[in-house]
């Protein structure tokens, strides 16, 4: 029989686990013995705070060993079991709960801060009078109050960082809003699917626990209720809802991977109906493949990408919990593989490993999403509760808005660019992208523009737009002076990008030229130098390689890695260009290949580092590849966008990798693409309304030395423009002058374009960058573009999100959205939610209707406007 401990209610055998865990990470994190593990003999330390730490220290990723030190995670853990006994549900929240959705200080990809303690004195008044379900809408309103919804980059900014920036994408949104939960003692994780089936994209979101049960809500943007969002009727045509938990975690939900260094959970079951699909795995005699990776791969963003990746059993079987769509399947071991695809009602599957390669060619296939679903009725929301649901969450905006009229403004940073004699346009630039930090920024070029001239603000011109946020004057200091002090003879491109630009790839940006230029010698320095390989060849022999969590690869800064020793493949490879650059050797991860490179007598050579002490240096010559213009094309066929309709990929070890390049890119025929020899596949995607994806396969050879020149063709998708009801064309809005104007005198005789937003919600939010991307083709068809609001005092937020909006945009107001009641066609448009889109031909025929979330909304609706219109 197994007894149980007092503290966390924890069995002998998880105990042992996490001993035997905490061990091998102190084995890990030897090189950082003191700063790490110096707590636990130097703090009197309860036996609750001993377990705490330890649990958490088991289950670290190795670039948290890395990057902090001992103090944060005991400060964390002490506040944690404080707000515990502080809150009144702490004694409500069993230990397994507490354990894995309160304890952990990490919640997705974020730099960590000490914040537990800053975020609970914001929040502890505002929800102690509340129960715990009312507690989590409370904090959404605080949320929502301190950011609002952005696209950026994959690094993920800290809560601080996004409070500091006051918006973020949606993991940085749910990251925030996890924080807020956990810190007033409320069980809370970040959920996503990690690709939609029916659009491009992906989307992330929150569940907490409240009085025994799991609820939903979308972070930072608040419902009345819990159990609601835009993003509800996405979710049913999900092929994947999941979380990741950094320990051993026992459920009950459902468990599609268990790792030794983590979880994860399947939760698609409270989204979306299931099936269980297995696929067996066969080697070329016919025997079941125990081991082979197996990809579940979906259609998104021109690429197939894998929502899960799992190892085949004993018997050459992997089980996935997944929704009625169509998958492609691949299966892979020791570089022979197996691919199909699996349609939405099959169960079963089997692949054999019977490839290593490929002949050119073309395969076209189709890819189809799970069918649109309608929910289970709610009661609706009475309409008193609902307006003080609307006067909250304007009263939050509004919050929101004057904390950013804080921020530098377009006059100061003119000042302060002329008290400097910078150029202004480039100052404000770089204090507008700034936003909350701005004043930090601006002190930095006030206090290091008098010595160093323009090179501070090159500097700051050289990072990427977040990390104008989360960057201090310390690092800036370090990284400016550190760098100019090894400029030699550089050319001042080479210089700039590949020396003075601390930024590598998606690590946090720290100090660490003063610390590498002082942890050599001048005799290693001078051979670095001289042969950078030899620089690889240190790292090699020097520092470990530990891979555990795979979303965590190359999250590490260069300081911390170089500190422990250890690090993941990505982490050391940036480690190696973070010293480069520190010496003043020109370094990168290559573009598209991400894999590091250092510039020598004008050209790139590849460099292997954290691989083995043999594969040091790899000298290769590389292939070009044209993609050449499809001479049989059809008018309406789609222009070519990277991530957007098309990608390349390189068969590596039988698994298809592709390659980066910037999303969107449209200038692909105008150049070659420097690329590896090796077996390629292009694959294009022309996406349907209802979702489905005609795809193309185009297997082709690069080869050293050559070019290679591929057509980029697209299947062809005929126009179908259906007329699916008729509005009143003397129907009127109002415009922000309090002038009415009706849809006939908006549109004329031709067609136009209305759509009703919220300025607020992510959905409307892509929509304006999606027309702002086609703000030219929409000018060059001269149609007109409205967009609407729910009345007149959202004018402001409209005009925050639409400066890239179409010449021709005019923003106006339907108090009650009175007008669009009697344009919306059925009752699934009305619980899709906004924005609420349609295209109306000259005579007031509805010819394109969509409503809700749907990325390439804005092109869908082009086309048709194209078509009615040419």
């Amino acid at each position: 029989m197994i007894a149980d401990t007092s503290v966390f209610s924890l069995d002998q055998e998880t105990m042992e686990r996490v001993e035997q865990r905490f061990r091998e990470k102190r084995r890990l994190a030897r090189a950082k013995e003191h700063e790490l593990f110096g707590i636990f003999h130097e703090e009197e330390l309860t036996e609750e705070e001993t377990w705490a730490l330890k649990f958490l220290y088991a289950y670290m990723p190795v670039n948290d060993l890395a990057d902090y030190e001992g103090s944060l995670f005991l400060s964390h853990v002490r506040k944690t079991l404080e707000i515990r006994k502080e809150v009144p549900w702490g004694d409500k929240v069993p230990d397994h709960l507490f354990l894995h959705y309160v304890l952990p200080y990490r919640v997705n990809t974020e730099n960590i801060e000490d914040s537990r303690g800053i975020l609970y004195r914001e929040l502890a008044e505002r929800t102690k009078n509340l129960s715990m379900a009312d507690a989590i809408l409370e904090t959404n309103y605080w949320c929502h109050e301190k950011a609002t919804y952005t696209g950026s980059d994959l690094r993920t900014a800290s809560p601080l960082a996004t409070i500091r920036n006051a918006r973020g994408r949606c993991g940085e949104e749910a990251t925030l809003a996890v924080a807020a939960l956990r810190s007033i003692g409320i069980p809370a994780r970040q959920v996503y699917t990690p690709r939609w089936a029916h659009c491009d994209d992906n989307h992330a979101w929150v569940e907490a626990w409240a009085d025994g049960e799991w609820y939903y809500f979308g972070a930072c943007e608040p419902e009345p209720r819990l159990n609601q969002g835009w993003f509800s009727p996405p979710a049913r045509r999900a092929m994947l809802v999941n979380t990741r938990i950094f320990a051993n975690y026992p459920g009950p939900e459902d468990i599609t991977l268990a790792d030794k260094w983590f979880t994860e959970i399947n939760l698609l079951d409270g989204y979306a109906p299931t099936r269980t699909v297995t696929v067996a795995v066969k080697d070329e005699q016919g025997r079941p493949a125990g081991g082979a990776d197996v990809h579940f791969q979906l259609y998104n963003m021109a690429e197939f990408y894998p929502i899960a990746s799992l190892k085949t059993n004993g018997q050459g079987e992997a089980t996935f919990k997944t929704g009625f769509g169509d998958l492609l399947i691949r299966a892979v071991k020791e570089g022979r593989f197996g691919e199909a695809k699996l349609a939405a009602q099959e169960g079963r599957i089997e692949l054999m490993l019977d490839q290593t390669g490929y002949a050119e060619g073309t395969l076209d296939f189709d890819m189809v999403p799970p069918p649109e679903r309608d929910g289970d009725g709610a009661d609706a929301v009475p309409e008193e509760e609902m307006e003080r649901h609307r006067k909250r969450v304007e009263e939050g905006a509004a919050i929101r808005r004057r904390y950013e009229e804080t921020f530098i403004q377009e006059e100061e940073a003119a000042g302060i660019a002329r008290e400097l004699g910078l150029p202004q346009e480039r100052v404000s630039d770089v204090l507008g992208k700034a936003r909350g930090n701005g004043r930090e920024i601006a002190a930095f070029l006030k206090e290091r523009t008098p010595e160093y001239g323009e090179w501070p603000l090159r500097l700051l011109e050289s990072l990427n737009e977040k990390d104008l946020v989360d960057t201090f004057r310390p690092a800036l200091n370090d990284h400016l002076i550190g760098s100019l002090a090894v400029r030699g003879e550089l050319p001042e491109d080479d210089f700039v990008r590949y020396v003075l630009c601390p930024r590598v790839q998606y690590e946090m940006i720290v100090p660490y030229r003063r610390l590498f230029q002082g942890a050599f010698t001048e005799a290693e320095i001078r051979a670095f130098k001289s042969d950078p390989s030899a620089l690889a060849a240190t790292i090699d022999e020097g520092w470990e390689v530990w891979e555990d969590l795979p979303n965590l690869k190359g999250r590490g800064n260069p300081a911390g890695t170089f500190r422990l020793k250890a690090g993941d493949r990505t982490s050391l490879d940036i480690l190696f260009v973070a010293v480069c650059r520190s010496l003043g050797i020109p370094a990168r991860l290559h573009p598209s290949e991400q894999k590091p490179q250092y510039r020598m007598n004008g050209g790139w050579t590849d460099v292997r580092s954290a691989e083995s002490a043999v594969k040091k240096e790899e000298r290769k010559e590389w292939g070009r590849l044209r993609l050449l213009r499809d001479a049989e094309a059809a008018p309406d066929a789609p222009a070519a966008s990277y991530f957007g309709n098309f990608s390349f990929a390189r068969l590596e070890n039988g698994v298809f990798k592709t390659l980066l390049y910037p999303y969107g890119k449209s200038d692909v025929y105008d150049e070659t693409f420097e690329v590896e020899p090796g077996t390629y596949r292009l694959t294009t995607g022309n996406r349907l309304k209802d979702g489905t994806v005609r795809v193309r396969f185009n297997y082709f050879t690069v080869r050293a030395n050559e070019l290679t020149e591929v057509a980029l063709t697209f299947r062809h998708a005929s126009l179908d423009i259906p007329v699916l009801g008729a509005v009143d064309r003397s129907r009127k809005w109002t415009l922000p002058d309090g002038t009415q104007q009706s849809i006939e005198e908006a549109a004329g005789a031709g067609a136009i374009f209305i759509a009703w937003i919220e300025p607020e919600r992510e959905p409307s939010k892509h929509l304006l960058r999606e027309l702002g991307e086609l703000a030219e083709p929409f000018a060059e068809r001269s149609v007109p573009v409205v967009l609407i609001g729910r009345d007149c005092r959202w004018a402001a937020a409209f005009r925050e999100g639409s400066h890239k909006l179409p010449a021709c945009a005019v923003i106006a107001c339907d108090p009650d959205f009175a007008v669009l009641e009697s344009v919306l066609p059925r009752f699934r448009a009305h619980e899709a939610g906004f924005p609420h889109v349609f295209v109306l031909d000259g005579q007031g025929r509805i010819r394109y209707a969509q409503s809700g979330y749907k990325l390439g909304t804005g092109k869908e609706a082009l086309r048709i406007v194209t078509g009615l219109r040419p």
